[in-house]
């Protein structure tokens, strides 16, 4: 993990001293071992340094090409170092070092642009091209690390994190309240933006060219939904699977210190550090040792979980440390708005902090995270709708006779109709559906907006409405594209890594891999899902790694209690004094209502709780 800075004057100006280094300063957190910058005229670089590799041991940053012509700075890792090393030497590159700024460097000026189609890992990089007049920027597949910037025709910034571009005095300062509107409606669409008009995310899987003749974005990657494995039957497709996930996480654990790792007792992050394990056992961990960590919720029976991380460390004969969920007092979140510039999180979010703390002191640079497990191992009965499209009559069959027998008729017949009829009914009919629902349900989640938030979040729906994927192999891939292009989960995601960064960690997470996710896409429903066992290819995989009390588990922990033990003190805060305030936003007697259901029902873990949080968080912006 690092952190990078730049300003380029497209007019000739020179960069003002100072300038870039006051972005930098900004984000000394992401580099402990050191921050350096490159200032010529117009051009001025910089990089905060976190070394988490061995590799990292002889990186240096900004980094120029022999001839001067180029200048990388990059908060990244290359997860396929070793290919590209050698595709690299075999063109007859020289390679000055063994770092991947190096590697990245070199495949740029062996492939331009089309570097990245060598490049596997997660990175935010840039390349300013002095022969093209030229900066090249990228972001990884899965938007793993972040990349903010700012570009108003003749100046181009960008930096890791939004408060380093809002320090720079060309940039308003001005709150996008799109983007708020998005968050109080609990509807999010977009992933470009941030909550300051001008400053933009670049969209994972995207690159960018920008120069005299202004700003060029093109996405780079995206998944093949038409690829094939080479496998056959269930056996194969499991066997593939387990030797695709040790790798990946061979590669993610690529450091000179401890790696640290969530370990929450669940399937998803207890797999990791058991692969982890068994790669280091059998001498393949590049590693020099390995610790889990696990949140201690032994006062909550809904978020408690020590049972089944300590049967994770019981197997492996490991010690697993237990640590206490961090409370922050509402100060904090204030506190972290005003200096990150950002929205400063949920409860469930901060709870994590002493894991990391903890991490950070026993030496660690790296934290393993199990993120992204739902997303890619999971499924659900959509079977039946792919059964339906393709009319394959057999299949569909073999899925109702199976689920039948498990099951039972009234359950089976359920599916068939939820996650077969229903995914082909088309957009409109599924939304006058939905309605429907909330309305049975008595539930409105936008009913506390007001007539200008509403038509915010109104002309947001229709300038992001997600256009259904053409070409698909299969109908049920439909839901996981959807999946992977999520807004509100590259902002979640995004928050993880920034909490991660400031306590000098760099996050890493397997599940987000493009590789996890394309084979997820390639593969039939049917594995992931058999009837109500969720992530059966996944459990069958990790036979012998896991024990049988977390391979058969089917609980989810429910982390509610950490917002309520900040909301039962906060009705006079919500319902008063932050609506009041915010009466363009919100109606005070909409905000009242809300509250009065969630104390009508506080072990309720739906929208209310979390709805009243993101209105407090909004508010600290």
């Amino acid at each position: 993990m690092s952190g990078i800075a730049g300003i380029i004057h497209f007019d000739g100006a020179p960069v003002e001293p100072g300038l870039v280094e006051k972005m930098t300063s900004a984000m000394a957190h992401r580099g402990p071992d050191g921050i350096h910058h490159w200032v010529k005229g117009s051009v001025a670089l910089g990089q905060c340094m976190l070394r988490t590799t061995p590799e990292s041991l002889e990186e240096n940053q900004p980094l120029n090409s022999e001839d001067g012509s180029l200048l990388l700075v990059m908060d990244g890792r290359v997860d396929n170092w070793e290919e590209l090393r050698h595709e690299l030497l075999a063109r007859g590159v020289a390679l000055r070092d063994r770092s991947d700024a190096e590697l990245v460097l070199k495949a740029y000026e062996v492939w331009d642009r089309d570097c990245l189609l060598h490049i596997d890992g997660d990175f935010g990089l840039v390349i300013w091209d002095a022969r093209k007049q030229a900066v090249f920027c990228a972001r990884d597949r899965t938007g793993n690390k972040p990349f903010n910037y700012h570009w108003n025709g003749k100046t181009f910034a960008f930096a890791s994190e939004v408060h380093a571009i809002l320090a720079l005095p060309w940039v308003r300062q001005e709150l996008n309240e799109g983007m708020l509107a998005e968050f109080l409606a609990v509807e999010w669409y977009s992933r470009d933006e941030t909550f300051w008009n001008g400053v933009m995310r670049l969209v994972a899987a995207h690159r960018m060219e920008v120069g005299g003749g202004g700003l060029h974005l093109e996405k780079y990657w995206e998944p093949d939904l038409w690829a094939t494995l080479p496998c056959k039957t269930d056996d194969e497709y499991v066997e593939y699977y387990r030797e695709m996930f040790a790798d990946i996480v061979r590669r993610t654990c690529r450091s000179h210190q401890s790696v640290a790792c969530e370990v929450s007792g669940g399937l998803d992050s207890s797999a990791i550090f058991a692969m982890a394990e068994e790669l280091r056992r059998r001498q393949k961990f590049p590693a020099p040792a390995l610790d889990g960590y696990a949140l201690d919720f032994h006062d909550d029976a809904d978020a408690n979980e020590l049972a089944y991380g300590r049967a994770v460390g019981k197997h492996l004969d490991l010690q697993i440390r237990e640590i206490p969920p961090t409370k922050m007092p509402l100060s904090w979140y204030r506190d972290w708005a005003s200096r990150y510039r950002e929205f400063p999180g949920y409860p469930n979010g901060v709870m994590g902090l002493g894991i990391r703390d903890a991490a950070k002191d026993r030496g660690s640079r790296v934290l393993l995270s199990g993120v992204g497990g739902d997303e890619w191992l999971g499924g659900s009965q959509v079977y039946y709708a792919d059964g339906l499209a393709s009319r394959q009559w057999g299949d569909l069959y073999s899925y109702f006779r199976e689920d039948l027998r498990d099951e039972g008729l009234w359950k089976s017949l359920w599916w068939l109709g939820r996650s077969g009829f229903a995914p082909l009914l088309p957009d409109s009919v599924k939304r006058v559906l939905r309605r429907v629902r909330d309305r049975g349900e008595g539930l409105d989640l936008q009913a506390w907006l007001t007539p200008a938030m509403l038509n915010l979040i109104q002309g947001r729906r229709e300038k992001y409405r997600c256009q259904p994927t053409e070409n698909l192999k299969r109908i049920s891939q439909q839901g996981k594209i959807h999946t992977l292009l999520n807004a509100y989960s590259v902002w979640a995601r995004e928050a993880e890594e920034r909490m991660s960064s400031s306590a000098g960690l760099e996050l890493r997470r397997p599940f987000w891999n493009s590789r996890q996710i394309q084979f997820c896409l390639t593969t039939p429903p049917r594995l992931r899902s058999r009837g109500r066992i969720n992530k059966a290819l996944h459990r069958s995989a990790m036979i012998g790694l896991l024990p049988e009390l977390v391979l058969q588990r089917e609980t989810k922990a429910e982390f509610s209690i950490t917002c309520h033990r900040h909301l039962l003190e906060m009705k006079a805060e919500l319902t008063q004094r932050i609506s009041a305030k915010h009466h363009d936003w919100v109606e005070p007697r909409g905000v009242a209502a809300l509250f009065e259901r969630y104390e009508n029902d506080p072990g309720d873990s739906g929208w209310s709780i979390w709805m009243l949080w993101t209105l407090f968080g909004c508010d600290t912006l």
